[in-house]
């Protein structure tokens, strides 16, 4: 159980629906807090047209308060990383020492964030040049824990990724 967790969600439009709501799910029954912020808009659907309320904007929050944040994939990342606070709450995260997940193209924000170098990690095939171009060494299997970074490829590879996400946070 983790009653005194609060972990971010990031969010923007076309998220890959599983990625952002499985985790969202799990780790609220879990007990922690989840808090989804996107970049200003307060809906945003996924691929497949789900929608999603915002609990905020990124700029509201402070990494200082928040024990983990998580990636999801889609097409999401593309725009998240363009957007330096939700970069700067990312690496000031890893900085810290708190759990940084990202899955499939999630990965990109962490490549942005420049968190990547050193580590091991996997990510969407597609991307996989992205992250070794950032430092990282990539692996194909469902779930790569280094330290506090935790990735995983695909849909698929949810059940390992949030094991790994609650194990981390149950330390």
């Amino acid at each position: 159980m983790l009653p005194n967790k609060k972990i971010m969600i990031l969010a923007e439009n076309i998220y890959e629906d599983l990625e952002l709501w499985y985790p969202k799910l799990r780790l609220m029954e879990e007990g922690a807090k989840v808090i989804v912020a996107g970049t200003g808009e307060k809906t945003y659907k996924g691929k497949n047209g789900y929608p999603l309320e915002a609990d905020g904007s990124i700029k509201d929050y402070n990494a200082k308060d928040f024990d983990a944040v998580i990636v999801p994939g889609g097409y999401a990342p593309d725009k998240l990383r363009r957007y330096k606070e939700v970069l700067d709450f990312v690496s000031e995260m890893n900085k810290s020492g708190k759990v940084v997940a990202a899955i499939c193209h999630g990965a990109w924000v962490l490549v942005s964030a420049k968190v990547l170098r050193g580590k091991k990690v996997t990510c969407v095939d597609a991307i996989k040049d992205d992250v070794t171009n950032a430092g990282a060494e990539y692996f194909d299997k469902e779930v790569v824990v280094d330290g506090n970074v935790i990735t995983s490829r695909k849909p698929n590879d949810l059940p390992a990724f949030c094991r790994e996400i609650i194990r981390a946070l149950g330390r």
